[in-house]
């Protein structure tokens, strides 16, 4: 039997970790994270119990990691998404549907992204991974394009803005509409309210977006 390449068994590892990080998403947002185990996830992927463990150090750490994928690819597929940008108003545009991917994100998938914000305000915090950095990466490229001359303190202050925004979508008991923090994040990048993915024609009532 001839050996497997590097170059296959690298790609059989990709395969197999993408498989645990969706599987991940799935069950998390089917069941909460309690209720996940990770010989739950290991089933769903199809792999072998201990392959969860192999490549991540723990359930906290592997979901961390599944959501920053997840929220990496609907960015990326938010400011690709066709027509294609433009002209004087790229970079605008494209700060639109980032701000539109993530809230996105808050609306459609509450169990999953509540959990997630819980998890990174925990003693573990934020945990760096490598789709940490290609979200962040798309993040610096995003606040770069719009203009920024500091891209690295921009990029920090949009991410905080970002997730402040997600932490009110979800807060148990009181959430904000997320029409109307789109309409503040909207008015404090004087973006008008017509870029990327509007949920309705006009703002809503008592905020505002855009420029005057």
């Amino acid at each position: 039997m001839v050996p497997r390449s590097p170059s296959v068994n690298e790609e059989l590892r990709r395969r197999s970790q993408t498989r645990l990080l969706e599987a991940t998403v799935e069950l998390v947002d089917e069941h909460g994270y309690e209720a996940t185990t990770l010989a739950d996830i290991a089933d769903r992927a199809g792999a072998a119990r201990g392959l969860v463990s192999y490549y991540f150090p723990g359930k906290r750490q592997l979901l961390q990691t599944a959501v920053h994928r997840l929220m990496h690819m609907e960015l990326a597929r938010g400011l690709e998404r066709e027509p294609r940008p433009e002209g004087e108003e790229t970079g605008r545009e494209l700060m639109a549907r980032a701000i539109d991917a993530i809230l996105g994100l808050a609306r459609d998938r509450p169990r999953l992204m509540r959990t997630h914000m819980a998890g990174i305000l925990t003693a573990e915090g934020f945990i760096q991974c490598p789709e940490q950095q290609r979200l962040a990466g798309l993040l610096r490229d995003t606040v770069t394009r719009y203009g920024s001359e500091d891209p690295e303190t921009d990029y920090r202050l949009l991410r905080a803005l970002l997730m402040g925004a997600v932490v009110a979508v979800l807060l148990p008991g009181a959430p904000m509409p997320p029409e109307r923090l789109r309409a503040e994040l909207f008015h404090r990048y004087g973006l008008d309210w017509q870029l990327g993915l509007p949920p309705g024609d006009e703002p809503p009532d008592g905020s505002h977006a855009g420029v005057n």
